[in-house]
């Protein structure tokens, strides 16, 4: 099954249309006069970045403004039926037969070193953010190597990209992060799963509406599990936080997702 939730492309918000399609996936090329991140001008609002992870099913991929791939990741891409507009990183997870297939796509193929000192993902989320992406989807960041997971799920806490909203797409599950000063609204349906976790210390000040245990300028404490496996009561959630850093796991629930 692949989800897909298209986002409009206007740089001017009063502009933005939402628009959700039947069926399958949209993806728009990346022109090239609009290739290099030097060019401010161009505003993408919802990139989709492809992790060399694990892909989990069901294949839902938001139809974002753009496609990236990180390294290997494009592979996924490939298997989706999709051609990533710029796929970054030292490619050694790409074959020869792949990169020929990426060029003669038209894809832009960005090469880093092997020893380097950040990871694939992190190069190409620096690389979305250049772009202008104020929101920015990551399909595939999990897997069987704990170290390259944990780094992953805390990229989005890096103050380089705490002007982007970030959000990692594993099957039914989304991951984002909720920062102190900060209030999010969670789309969903009656019966998804919210679980809130403090990450870098305690997290002060939440108050939550639309779930089933609700909090009032309350506080959890990290290595407690007191935030785990809330119920959404309707279609929306919203959580604010004014102290600390919370993980927010949204799990869909699949009859209604």
């Amino acid at each position: 099954m692949i989800w897909a939730e298209r986002s409009a492309i206007w740089p001017r918000p009063a502009n933005l249309i939402r628009i959700i399609p039947a069926e399958g996936l949209h993806h728009h090329k990346l022109k090239p006069e609009y290739q290099k991140p030097s060019l401010k001008w161009r505003v993408f609002l919802h990139i989709v970045i492809f992790a060399n992870g694990r892909l989990s099913e069901p294949f839902r991929v938001p139809a974002g403004d753009l496609f990236i791939a990180a390294d290997g990741g494009a592979r996924y891409c490939i298997e989706l039926g999709l051609t990533p507009s710029v796929v970054v990183g030292d490619m050694d997870s790409i074959d020869e037969a792949t990169e020929q297939r990426l060029l003669s796509a038209g894809t832009d193929l960005i090469h880093h070193p092997a020893r380097k000192d950040y990871t694939d993902l992190e190069l190409a989320l620096t690389y979305a953010r250049d772009l202008g992406a104020t929101e920015i989807s990551i399909i595939a960041a999990l897997g069987a190597r704990w170290d390259q997971t944990l780094a992953n799920l805390l990229l989005p806490a890096s103050p380089e990209f705490k002007k982007t909203k970030i959000r990692i797409i594993d099957g039914w599950q989304e991951i984002q992060l909720i920062h102190g000063g900060e209030k999010q609204h969670i789309t969903g349906s009656p019966g998804d799963t919210i679980s809130l976790i403090p990450i870098v210390g305690d997290a002060h000040g939440i108050t939550t509406q639309g779930l089933e245990y609700p909090l009032h300028d309350g506080s959890l404490y990290i290595g407690s599990t007191r935030g785990i496996s809330n119920i959404m009561l309707g279609k929306g959630a919203d959580i604010h936080l004014t102290e600390g850093l919370l993980i927010c796991v949204h799990i869909r629930n699949s009859e209604s997702a």
